[in-house]
């Protein structure tokens, strides 16, 4: 029996990437439904997701991502899905791979799936992978297990993951709750996966966005991860 799996799309002002992603997911994965979030936005990202026909959540001001999510998770567990897939809006994940991710995910039960750009593929090393790496060596060092890819924001999650998000409202889709649920004995996999570049718009993570966000992870992990 195929699971029941949602396609949850976070968008904040995307109105040059999300026709394209839209039509894109509904050619070539037309087997999974989708909700579009819609963050806020106050370009015409809106505008565009009801032209297409789309599923939509419509926040009324910008919230951010975790917000988004939790809202994403929550419709998912009302709706009776076994999974929930996060998708950029911004053109960066290839649908082509998001029954990779469910196929493992039924394959050896994993609770959450990690679409990983580095399971086979060595990290370059620039500033933001130098981070990364750095993060999953905390990862292993707080839970013994290693994520090669802990900022992939291309994830597939089930169900008893999602009523954790349903229910609690400071877990976010960051790394230090991947190393939460890693310390609670939930099972990570990962499966390898090629990534695009964003197909349009200006990506919230500029270069002092990218470290204060490193920073952070790694604040998080160390100081409340530790002792959670």
């Amino acid at each position: 029996m195929t699971p029941k799996t949602l396609i949850a799309i976070p968008a904040y002002n995307e109105e040059e990437c999300i026709e394209k992603t839209i039509c894109e997911l509904r050619k070539i994965a037309p087997e999974f439904d989708f909700v579009v979030i819609n963050d806020g936005s106050r370009d015409r990202t809106l505008a565009i997701c009801k032209d297409l026909g789309c599923d939509i959540i419509d926040m009324p001001i910008n919230c951010g991502l975790t917000v988004g999510f939790q809202t994403a998770a929550r419709y998912a567990v009302d709706h009776g899905y076994d999974y929930m897939v996060q998708f950029d809006a911004d053109g960066q994940h290839c649908p082509e791979y998001i029954k990779v991710l469910v196929d493992r995910a039924q394959s050896d039960g994993s609770d959450i799936v990690i679409g990983s750009r580095f399971v086979s593929v060595r990290k370059d090393k620039t500033l933001r992978m130098i981070g990364s790496r750095m993060i999953t060596v905390l990862i292993k060092i707080l839970t013994g297990k290693r994520i090669s890819d802990p900022t992939s924001g291309f994830r597939l999650f089930g169900r008893d993951i999602l009523t954790k998000y349903y229910y609690d409202n400071t877990l976010n889709p960051e790394p230090e709750s991947l190393a939460l649920f890693l310390k609670q004995g939930y099972s990570i996999s990962e499966v390898q996966v090629k990534m695009r570049e964003r197909q349009g718009g200006v990506s919230y993570l500029n270069p002092v966005r990218s470290m204060q966000y490193m920073v952070r992870v790694f604040v998080t992990l160390l100081v409340v991860q530790w002792f959670r």
